[in-house]
């Protein structure tokens, strides 16, 4: 998916940003964070090239979390547990999603499932003590 050349430099930094966290940040933290190696970044541009990214499969958004999307460059399936007290998005990448529940999904609509995301909301472990 990395591009070369002067025109996609922005582009190939949001990517490897992505790729490089599992925080499952926003695109007002993708700019945040990106801002200050690359000062003429906008955030039209974040915007535009997460949506880019969403299109062409190299991203995904995983939760709305208090209005806010979330991405992830882990496009592979597997759960997320969103915590409702700091809004971090955790993997959990030993939960496997049942093949089951997909089949009763299909089943019970009819149709054929293409994917499936599973999240659980709660209190993450430090919230969870505080």
């Amino acid at each position: 998916m990395e591009v070369s050349g002067k025109n996609f430099r922005k582009r190939n930094a949001i990517l490897e940003y992505l790729r490089g966290t599992k925080a499952h940040p926003s695109a007002e933290t993708v700019y945040a964070d990106l801002k200050q190696q690359i000062p003429d970044l906008s955030m039209g541009t974040v915007y535009r090239n997460l949506n880019l990214f969403r299109q062409q499969g190299t991203a995904s958004v995983i939760a709305t979390v208090r209005g806010v999307e979330r991405f992830d460059a882990n496009t592979d399936p597997h759960v997320h547990f969103i915590c409702t007290g700091c809004d971090k998005v955790i993997d959990l990448m030993q939960m496997d999603i049942p093949p089951e529940l997909t089949n009763r999904a299909a089943q019970e609509s009819g149709g054929q499932v293409e994917s499936c995301s599973l999240s659980f909301t709660g209190l993450c472990s430090q919230c969870n003590h505080q």
